[in-house]
């Protein structure tokens, strides 16, 4: 991949894996816990929070979806949606963004009754800053995503709180770990963590060395969502974990997942020093044991990017 790859070339791959398969397809929307829900099939998981205050939303799914997302959500709540929240910049959590952004409204205060006041059209969306600029483009250059889908605003480093429908939510950035713009979201109340594609359970990860992404900061991200959960008895329920992709989990799911990511960069890891090159490493398949589980075969997350991923990303100059 040139280390030109745009988003919009990103776009180009990402069509024929989820476009065609979810165009036809109904959604399936689930409650998590507490005041958030689940839109599965639109791309990218999607993340609803409900309340009296309004809707907060947690990624948009694939562009082609999104008068499917707003008809769920609708369904949900007839509030307003405020809030939007991307856990990075691929087109699978962003595609959905302006269209949801203009079916949104932005309130920034109430009068002394409580009735909302000063609504602007269309939604905020929150990101951390290197989703703008992958989404954006510098000065004289074409932009890869339409305006109206970028983040109206961002945060650098850290985190970046929220208090939305009496509840603490936070943006906990995540770097160099799928993309160098990662981000959690936490509900805190209704104790769920929302991953991106940091965490999936239908592929290896999927590391964009080329945007950003390491091994390393894969690893560090993982074991940040296992000190962040906490499972309520025998590893069981406590807080429930939205993946990029795939089924609602709590604690021990991730933790089997970051050993899996351990072990196979582990292995990359010994392979280097033997000084095998990327081809014999590929050769050796190091991810056999757990290929029936995790191997996605074609798309993204396939054992083959995966181990390419981790070599690049323990071989790059510093």
């Amino acid at each position: 991949m040139s280390k030109r790859f745009s988003v919009l070339a990103f776009a180009a791959l990402l069509t024929p894996v989820f476009a065609q398969q979810n165009q036809n397809a109904s959604l399936q929307v689930l409650p998590v816990q507490g005041s958030v829900y689940i839109i599965a099939g639109a791309g990218g998981n999607i993340a609803v929070q409900v309340g009296q205050e309004g809707v907060m939303v947690v990624d948009t799914g694939l562009a082609n979806m999104s008068d499917k997302v707003i008809a769920e959500i609708r369904k949900l709540s007839d509030k307003p949606l405020q809030y939007i929240l991307n856990t990075h910049f691929h087109p699978d959590h962003t595609g959905g963004n302006d269209a949801l952004r203009k079916a949104g409204v932005t309130i920034t205060g109430a009068n002394v009754a409580g009735n909302l006041t000063d609504a602007s059209v269309g939604a905020q969306i929150y990101a951390q800053d290197n989703v703008l600029k992958r989404m954006s483009a510098p000065t004289g250059s074409q932009a890869p995503t339409p305006f109206g889908a970028w983040p109206t605003e961002t945060y650098i480093a850290g985190h970046k709180d929220f208090f939305f429908n009496e509840e603490p939510v936070q943006m906990l950035h995540q770097p160099a770990a799928h993309t160098d713009g990662d981000s959690f979201v936490w509900f805190r109340k209704s104790d769920v963590l929302v991953t991106g594609d940091i965490f999936t359970t239908t592929s290896f990860p999927y590391i964009d060395v080329e945007h950003g992404g390491s091994i390393q900061g894969e690893i560090d991200a993982l074991n940040n969502i296992i000190d962040i959960t906490v499972p309520k008895h025998e590893e069981e329920g406590g807080t429930y974990v939205i993946p990029g992709h795939g089924r609602i989990c709590d604690e021990w799911e991730v933790v089997e997942y970051r050993d899996m990511v351990t072990i196979i960069r582990d292995r990359v890891q010994a392979a280097i020093k033997d000084g095998k090159t990327l081809a014999q490493i590929k050769e050796a398949n190091f991810t056999h044991d757990y290929d029936a589980r995790y191997n996605s075969k074609t798309g993204f997350g396939t054992a083959d990017q995966f181990i390419e991923a981790i070599y690049k990303s323990l071989t790059a100059k510093k």
